[in-house]
């Protein structure tokens, strides 16, 4: 796991953050296999996003005929356990989790009921706690959180192998 980049690390508490060198690149393709589950805070909600999400990556495999790298299944399951704990602590409600992916990329969005952004602290192996978004952006290609309308949307993009 490598370290962000401090500088950037203080724009997700305004509005969205992502790698300014990261290596997403052009307009994403207009046809993905697309999953979605809405979790409602119930005990196995974590579990369940993430088999939602084993599920997907199968499916990508066999329909999408994508390769994935040596960590990419088992960073997906921790950036969904992190983006989906933080949905189920920090949200008054309901949360949605969104699976979007081609051979290419995927992306994990969560929605939630909160429009307080996420907060992103610099790395500090002594802070008991506050880790999950700094694990998500040490795992992912690209992390935006912005405000919606019912709420906030969080999404990491994963780039595949190729």
């Amino acid at each position: 796991m490598t370290s962000p980049a401090a500088p950037w690390l203080e724009h997700m508490n305004e509005q969205a953050i992502s790698r300014p060198d990261g290596p997403v690149q052009g307009p994403p393709s207009t046809e993905v296999l697309l999953a979605a589950e809405v979790f409602d805070g119930e005990p196995g909600c974590i579990a369940q996003a993430r088999a939602l999400a084993d599920r997907f990556l199968a499916r990508l495999v066999a329909e999408w005929l994508a390769e994935l790298g040596e960590n990419t299944r088992s960073d997906l399951m921790l950036a969904v356990s992190e983006l989906v704990t933080n949905a189920d602590r920090y949200s008054h409600g309901p949360y949605l989790l969104e699976l979007e992916g081609d051979a290419r990329r995927i992306s994990v969005t969560v929605y939630d009921s909160s429009t307080a952004l996420p907060v992103l602290y610099s790395p500090d192996p002594a802070r008991l706690g506050g880790h999950g978004m700094e694990i998500v952006v040490a795992l992912c290609d690209r992390l935006t959180a912005e405000r919606v309308p019912v709420g906030k949307r969080i999404r990491a993009e994963f780039m595949l192998s190729t």
